[in-house]
C-alpha cells in the first residue's frame, strides 16, 4: 500500500467523518424543530382548552347570575323598578297592564309540584321566594323542584332562611347583621343547588319591608349592593285569617288586583296552601282575560 492509497483512505475517512456529523447535526435540528413543533401545537391545543373553558365560564355565568335562566329573560322585569313603584303607591304601567305571580315559602314537596304543573299548562312564568328552612325540610325532592323552577323559566328569589320575626326584627326593629346573616345562609344553599355562578338580587322580607321600624339601615344596604326588596300590592290572602276555600282565594286576588295595571300578587306554595294550587287556574284565567302579561322579577 502506497503513501497515495493511505492518503485517499484518510481523506475518505475524514469526508465519512464529516458526511456522519453534517448527518448528526442535521439529525439534532430536525429533531429540535419537530420538538418546538410538538411543543407549540401542544401550547396551542392548551390556550384552545383555556379559551373554551372560559366561553363556557363565561355562558354559565350569565345563565346563573339574575336569578333567572338565560332562556326566561323574555319574562323578566327589572325588579329594582317595580320595588321604588311599589314604595310610592303607583300602580301605573304607561297603559300596559302586566302581572307578577309569586309564590312565598316554599319550597314543598306537596304543593310546589301542584304550582309548577299549572303554570307550565297555561305557560305562565312566576317569581318563587324561597326560604331555606323549608328546603333543607324537603331534602333532596326540594332541591330538584327548585332545579324545575329555574329550568322551565321561573325566576328564584330569597325570602329568608328562617322566617323567624323575632330574629330579624327584634322588638319589631330591624336587626341588620341578623338579616344579612339570615339571608346570605340561604343565598348559600340556592348557590350550591343551582350552580357556583347563580346569584339572585330579589329579596322579599318576611312579614313585608313596611311592617317594621328601622328599614332605612337595610334600604342603604340594599342600594349599595344592587338588590331591591319586593313587597307586593295584591294577594289571596292564603295566609291572612282563617282556612279559605280556593274560590275564595280567587275572589280575593281579583278584588285587590282591580284597577291596577301593575299587579304584584303575593300567594303561598309552602305547606298546606292546596287550596292555593287549586286556586291557581281560576287566577291565571282572569288576568289573562283581562289583558294583563305575566313577567317575573329579575
Amino acid at each position: 500500500m502506497n503513501y497515495r492509497t493511505v492518503k485517499n483512505r484518510r481523506v475518505n475517512k475524514k469526508k465519512v467523518l464529516i458526511v456522519i456529523l453534517i448527518g448528526i447535526i442535521i439529525l439534532g435540528v430536525i429533531n429540535r424543530t419537530w420538538a418546538y413543533v410538538d411543543e407549540q401545537i401542544k401550547i396551542k391545543a392548551e390556550q384552545e382548552r383555556l379559551a373554551e373553558e372560559k366561553r363556557k365560564a363565561e355562558e354559565e355565568k350569565k345563565k346563573y347570575m339574575v336569578g333567572v335562566s338565560h332562556e326566561a329573560k323574555k319574562y323578566s322585569y327589572d325588579a329594582k323598578i317595580v320595588s321604588e313603584k311599589l314604595s310610592k303607591y303607583d300602580y301605573s304601567n304607561n297603559g300596559e297592564k302586566v302581572v307578577f305571580l309569586t309564590f312565598d315559602d316554599g319550597t314543598s314537596t306537596t304543593v310546589t309540584p301542584k304550582i309548577l304543573k299549572t303554570l307550565k299548562d297555561e305557560n305562565v312564568k312566576a317569581t318563587f321566594f324561597l326560604t331555606g328552612e323549608n328546603i333543607e325540610r324537603g331534602g333532596e325532592k326540594a332541591k330538584e323542584l327548585i332545579k324545575q323552577e329555574f329550568n322551565e323559566g321561573h325566576a328564584i328569589a330569597n325570602h329568608s332562611y328562617s322566617h323567624n320575626y323575632k330574629l330579624l326584627y327584634p322588638g319589631r326593629t330591624l336587626d341588620l347583621e341578623a338579616f344579612k346573616a339570615d339571608f346570605e345562609k340561604t343565598d348559600k344553599m340556592l348557590t350550591d343547588i343551582l350552580g357556583k355562578y347563580f346569584s339572585t338580587r330579589v329579596l322579599r322580607c318576611p312579614g313585608g319591608y313596611m311592617s317594621w321600624k328601622g328599614m332605612d339601615e337595610l334600604a342603604a344596604y340594599l342600594d349599595e349592593n344592587n338588590k331591591a326588596s319586593i313587597d307586593w300590592n295584591a294577594l289571596s290572602a292564603d295566609a291572612e285569617g282563617g282556612k279559605k276555600s280556593a274560590q275564595q282565594l280567587v275572589d280575593y286576588a281579583i278584588k285587590t288586583s282591580k284597577g291596577k295595571e301593575m299587579v304584584v300578587l303575593l300567594m303561598h306554595d309552602t305547606y298546606g296552601k292546596e287550596e292555593t294550587a287549586k286556586a291557581l287556574p281560576s287566577i291565571i284565567k282572569y288576568f289573562k282575560d283581562n289583558g294583563y302579561e305575566f313577567k317575573t322579577l329579575s
